[in-house]
């Protein structure tokens, strides 16, 4: 079936509407970022780079390192940016962009989230590095798709009877990282269940100036026990990327600088130097 040009909207030239792409312009190994600014500090760990490119927040730069090809690309932040971002990432390779129509044989993208993330359990002091086994998504986004076996249903009926979520909430879901990446990538980073909010101030439980009106959602949450897994981080992508990657049939995983501390109270606010060692590390090892 061919695609309407309104449903995945070209660029004039041809390219995808957003990411402003040709599929030759990405590789199948991905590092994805919240920050345009730090797509550059990626590229500057590449050997080679051949592309680069830009419309609105996101940015692209694909090169090589020790031979292989990697794409770093800004999907700015939050949960809308990034389901854009998939869809278009997943249309330059799997849809023909001339006919319009599914390509026959499905491509695989492997995608790593790179970002920062405040910390809900007082042990991971900030500083940390660490890598999201499970995303838990409280922006609603994974509920328009069409989520059959991609949703950890037991998991995500036990976060919704322990924190006694409210109705008029989005419904939260619960996404297994990719294993392969998971292992490969993070074999040295403590391992966490990320929480993903569609805000930072009170879907994430900050008070200002706005009151809150779940105040003991933070509490909740940070109790929530799910056969060993507690919940240790939240941020704003990652369930996002994992839900939307496990519909599309890719592979994702996220990994964290966490920066804060919501127990303690901490917050580190020159992290410069720790994100371009966690990004030293997914690049060699991707």
């Amino acid at each position: 079936m061919k695609i309407l040009a309104s449903e995945l909207p070209k660029q004039g030239s041809g390219s995808i509407y957003h990411l402003n792409l040709f599929p030759e312009d990405i590789a199948d190994n991905i590092i994805l970022v919240g920050d345009p600014g730090r797509v550059t500090m990626i590229s500057d760990h590449f050997d080679t780079i051949e592309v680069k490119k830009s419309n609105r927040e996101l940015y692209t730069h694909t090169g090589t390192k020790n031979g292989k090809r990697i794409s770093a690309i800004s999907t700015g932040m939050g949960p809308d940016n990034v389901e854009i971002v998939m869809n278009e990432l997943d249309a330059l390779v799997n849809i023909d962009l001339n006919t319009m129509e599914v390509k026959p044989e499905h491509h695989t993208l492997n995608l790593v989230r790179v970002g920062t993330s405040g910390s809900l359990d007082g042990h991971f002091a900030p500083g940390t590095f660490i890598a999201s086994r499970y995303g838990i998504g409280l922006d609603g986004l994974l509920q328009f798709y069409n989520h059959q076996g991609v949703d950890d249903e037991e998991m995500t009926k036990a976060f919704v009877a322990h924190t006694g979520w409210d109705e008029k909430l989005p419904f939260p879901y619960c996404v297994k990282a990719s294993d392969d990446l998971l292992q490969r990538i993070a074999f040295d980073m403590e391992k966490g269940v990320t929480l993903t909010a569609p805000g930072f101030f009170a879907p994430q439980g900050r008070a200002v100036r706005g009151p809150l009106k779940f105040p003991e959602m933070n509490a909740k949450i940070e109790s929530f026990d799910y056969q060993g897994l507690h919940c240790t981080n939240m941020e704003m992508e990652c369930a996002a990327l994992y839900g939307l990657s496990r519909v599309l049939g890719h592979n994702a995983l996220t990994c964290c600088v966490l920066i804060a501390n919501r127990v303690t109270g901490e917050f580190l606010d020159d992290y410069h130097d720790l994100m371009n060692q966690l990004i030293t590390k997914v690049v060699e090892r991707f």
